[in-house]
């Protein structure tokens, strides 16, 4: 019983860790959609910031790289909905024998 505990709050302690890396992914995205649309507003000289300076970079060139960041964190992002879902499973699983074992570890009472 006490394994199954202890595996209980390992899988969450990953979940835990799945959420927040999928909130940075969220974020990133967001970045990424919000530098892709005033790409489209602005005119052709365009600027891409480089550590502590700006380059001077080709529209075309900077959306199709922003384009595929953009892809690189849908990928991530379904990488840990995957992960996700198989530690869920394992939660679902531990709680399925946790169950099982409970009620014969349960001492009895009269009535």
């Amino acid at each position: 019983m006490e394994q199954i505990i202890g595996q209980l709050q390992a899988h969450n302690q990953q979940i835990q860790a799945l959420m927040m890396q999928k909130q940075a992914i969220a974020m990133q995205k967001r970045e990424i959609e919000n530098a892709l649309e005033e790409l489209e507003k602005c005119g052709e000289d365009v600027y891409k910031s480089v550590g502590p300076i700006l380059v001077k970079m080709e529209k075309a060139v900077l959306k199709k790289e922003l384009e595929e960041q953009k892809d690189d964190m849908d990928i991530k992002e379904q990488s840990i909905e995957k992960q996700e879902k198989k530690i869920k499973d394992r939660i679902e699983e531990a709680q399925t024998k946790f169950r099982e074992i409970m009620p014969s570890d349960q001492p009895k009472t009269g009535g």
